[in-house]
């Protein structure tokens, strides 16, 4: 078995850093697996590694990791997420992987999170020697279905967790053991060159060219699915933010003929085999029975999709186990239908600022971004519709057709579909949220407006995708906020919303348990929640909400280092303007023999009517000598 660092080169003149795990030689060229990350492989991720010799030393393939460009080790400017010069650089890479003489031309692409995003990207580009690939808690759609904006509106919290740390992370320097002797030289200008990813995601606030980049879902139809020709393997989870890279995908995929495997379970964004809640399944063993079948031709695998139904389980922050079962089926289903239930109005409510801390981000995977939790407080302060549970069985999307009106023009909606115990008790099983501006669709040609307070509008809140049984003795509750935060940023001043009436479509569906005989994963998951922090304060004599974090670790990495990692973030809203902001602070700090470098960034972005005010900084430092210190603020209009 043999591990190699090499530079692969592309055609303008910038080298990629890989890691290559190869296997035995004696077995001869073997298929390679492809997972390329701008989290840098050789420190902050270099944990990754052991997967990656188990894909080889027990599977048999041939693996090869890569910095994308501009990050970690490889050349090059990080000038954004996912942009051309990537897809350009990955196309080169399979190219260059198929070539080499221990590959037998076959290249599979796969990864969680990013890597699964820049998967389904690649695929679409349909290089030749890429086979297959398997996306991992991914999107097709950028604009709504990503860390960045959510039915029209900003997600707060999530500028304190990924948005911000992306800021500090590309100015890392390569690693000097990888770069060499002249690695001083390249963090210099990276710390000077690269600029806040955060300023572009707050800047384009519509969708337009910028999101529908790296979207199969170009406007909301199943137009650009069809880019896509090699077989796709989606792994989704009910407890993560990137679920509707489900149904609609598989069924997009299927109509335009292209084989697909969807595997969704309870999980959060993390591997299934470690991951809470389970059932926990080994994720692995799934995965290359997929590229078995794809890059090597062997076994069986028709399209299907795989889905774990939930039953009522009592909600936890951070929960072991959700009971439930599963159902094989291929999609569309013969065996779904649709219920539509009235929603009686008028309704008037009175709009809190702060509903949503119950349940907010759900993007994230490791503490301390918890489970949702106990709904009851949130819906005290909805319009909620409940109806007496008859073991009813939704899979799919649940979609909210409302007649509403409002006293401001700014205003927005948040739906929730809740499972209620007996006791009051009130699990989250799906949800959705619209800033009114986008009443005419997310992905409507017509750019945003205010409303005309006191004007009734006909608007439609599609629901997340879910998998969800209500036993008998449990109430079906459907519950209507003015916010989601701060998932998402509540509407910039006080406001009254009116439900004037509409109705809740159900995608029922017949299901017929089926046992997987998955190989099970860890008995326990691999999360620690010492030494984190999730609160939530509220100020009874100022009227404010805070919610904060708090986390961070140290560990050892390759080449005799160590990295540390700290986060601190705060989000705010006052309950009687509803001014609101988030502020946060990352450091990075990584050790070799003799170096000691470390980068500090801070970021505070305040919500306004008119819209969003900026400022960020970054410090750079080398043992305790600053070299580097950079400023940004900017206002970005609504």
């Amino acid at each position: 078995m043999t591990e190699l660092d090499v530079r692969i080169p592309m055609s303008d003149g910038a080298e990629l850093a890989a890691t290559l795990y190869l296997p035995d030689p004696a077995r001869g060229p073997q298929p390679c697996l492809l997972e390329a990350l701008p989290y840098r492989k050789d420190d902050l991720t270099s944990s990754y590694s052991e997967s990656y010799r188990r894909l080889r030393d027990e599977f048999g393939y041939a693996v090869c990791r890569v910095d994308v460009r501009g990050t970690g080790s490889s050349s090059g400017d990080p000038t954004d997420e996912y942009p051309e010069a990537e897809q350009r650089d990955l196309v080169e890479v399979i190219a260059w992987l198929a070539a080499r003489e221990w590959c037998d031309g076959g290249v599979g692409m796969w990864g969680t999170s990013y890597s699964g995003f820049n998967s389904l990207q690649i695929a679409a580009e349909r290089p030749p020697a890429l086979k297959a690939v398997c996306a991992i808690y991914s999107s097709d759609d950028r604009w709504t279905d990503d860390v960045h904006w959510r039915g029209g509106a900003l997600r707060l919290v999530d500028l304190v967790d990924y948005d911000h740390y992306m800021t500090p992370m590309p100015v890392l320097p390569p690693v000097p053991a990888v770069w060499g002797e002249d690695w001083r030289e390249e963090w210099r200008r990276r710390l000077a060159t690269v600029e806040p990813w955060v300023l572009t995601w707050l800047r384009e606030n519509r969708d337009g060219p910028y999101w529908r980049h790296g979207s199969l879902r170009r406007d909301g139809s199943d137009a650009g699915y069809d880019r896509i020709q090699c077989p796709v393997m989606l792994v989704a989870g009910w407890a993560d933010g990137y679920r509707n890279n489900s149904f609609r995908t598989v069924g997009a995929l299927g109509r335009a003929g292209v084989p697909y495997r969807l595997l969704a379970g309870p999980w959060v964004h993390a591997d299934p085999t470690t991951a809470y809640p389970g059932p926990r399944i080994d994720l692995d063993v799934e995965m290359m029975a997929w590229f078995d079948r794809w890059l090597r031709g062997t076994g069986a695998q028709d399209s299907r999709v795989e889905v774990f139904v939930r039953t009522p389980t009592r909600p936890a922050a951070f929960l072991d186990q959700h009971e439930g079962y599963w159902v094989r089926d291929t999609w569309p289903s013969p065996r779904s239908s649709v219920e539509t239930r009235p929603l009686p109005g008028p309704r008037a409510l009175v709009v809190r600022p702060d509903v949503g801390t119950a349940a907010w981000i759900d993007c994230a995977g490791h503490l301390p971004w918890g489970l949702s939790g106990d709904q009851r407080e949130d819906d005290a302060h909805s319009l909620t519709f409940d109806w007496p549970a008859e073991g009813e069985v939704v899979v799919g999307h649940p979609v909210a057709r409302l007649q509403v009106s409002a006293d401001a023009p700014l205003a927005s909606l948040s739906v929730k579909l809740n499972d209620v115990f007996p006791d009051g008790a009130s699990a989250l099983v799906s949800r959705g949220s619209l800033d009114l501006a986008y009443r005419d669709g997310v992905h409507a040609p017509a750019a945003p407006s205010p409303l005309v307070p006191g004007e009734v509008y006909d608007v439609a809140v599609e629901l997340d995708a879910c998998a969800y049984e209500f036993t008998p003795g449990q109430t079906v509750r459907l519950s209507i906020a003015g916010a989601d935060w701060p998932n998402t940023i509540a509407p910039p001043a006080p406001v009254t919303l009116t439900i004037h009436g509409g109705e809740l479509e159900l995608p029922r569906y017949s299901p017929e348990p089926w046992d997987p005989g998955f190989a099970p994963g860890a008995d326990e998951s691999s999360e620690d929640p010492s030494g984190v922090s999730w609160t939530v304060t509220r100020d009874v004599l100022r009227e404010t909400t805070t919610c904060s974090v708090r986390h961070g670790s140290t560990y050892d990495v390759p080449h005799g280092g160590t990295a540390t990692e700290e986060y601190a973030g705060d989000v705010v809203v006052d309950n009687r303007t509803f001014a609101q902001h988030a502020e946060a602070t990352c450091t990075y700090r990584l050790t070799w023999p003799g170096t000691d470098v470390r980068v500090t960034s801070s970021l505070r972005v305040d919500v306004t009517g008119a819209g969003y005010d900026v400022t960020t900084d970054v410090t750079a430092y080398e043992g305790d000598q600053q070299v580097s210190h950079r400023e940004w603020s900017e206002h970005v209009p609504r």
